[in-house]
């Protein structure tokens, strides 16, 4: 089993996991500002915004920091869509960010108790290890047939999430050189 992550614990007993990561060439200071931004109305999710958008989820994902996104706190929404919205449910600026919820499927029972990590982790050399986690703990017998074919598609956005914040926070000018401008 992979290393313990901020937020593992909402969902102590999930039925599915799934872990992805990334080597960003720039310090978790310069990477937290896009993670702290995330959601739709605010930086976009860094991902397939057209394809986001054909189900009307009104994505614009930021090529910039913008300051006043960067307050994100426990109890605070962020929207997938503009009608679905996962909680903060933890934040360690600069570390951790950790939403739950679910999205609802239709009128029916909730079907799982999800979370959603973003962690950074110091790298050598000035990198830093971005951690991508999804746990979800099945409430419904039906809640496989619905989740596990979606995670081949949450694969495929979330590996392109990684990607963008990575070439985002690659690309911007480092906290080191914002302060001594």
């Amino acid at each position: 089993m992979a290393a313990a992550l901020p937020g593992d614990e909402l969902v102590a007993e999930a039925d599915l996991t799934a872990t992805r990561a990334i080597t960003i060439r720039s310090t978790a200071v310069d990477v937290w500002p896009w993670l702290a931004q995330i959601g739709q109305g605010r930086g976009g999710f860094y991902s397939y915004d057209r394809l986001e958008n054909i189900i009307g989820c009104d994505i614009h994902s930021a090529d910039h920091v913008v300051p006043q996104w960067q307050t994100i706190a426990v109890g605070d929404d962020v929207h997938l869509h503009p009608e679905i919205a996962m909680d903060v449910a933890r934040v360690e600026p600069g570390r951790a960010l950790v939403l739950r919820g679910e999205v609802p499927v239709g009128t029916a029972p909730r079907p799982y108790d999800g979370t959603w990590a973003l962690v950074l982790r110091d790298g050598p050399d000035g990198t830093t290890r971005l951690l991508m986690r999804e746990r979800y703990g099945y409430t419904r017998w039906w809640s496989a047939l619905i989740l596990e074919p979606v995670e081949l598609l949450s694969a495929l956005m979330s590996w392109r999430m990684l990607l963008g914040i990575c070439d985002r926070a690659e690309r911007a000018p480092s906290a080191t050189a914002r302060a001594a401008a």
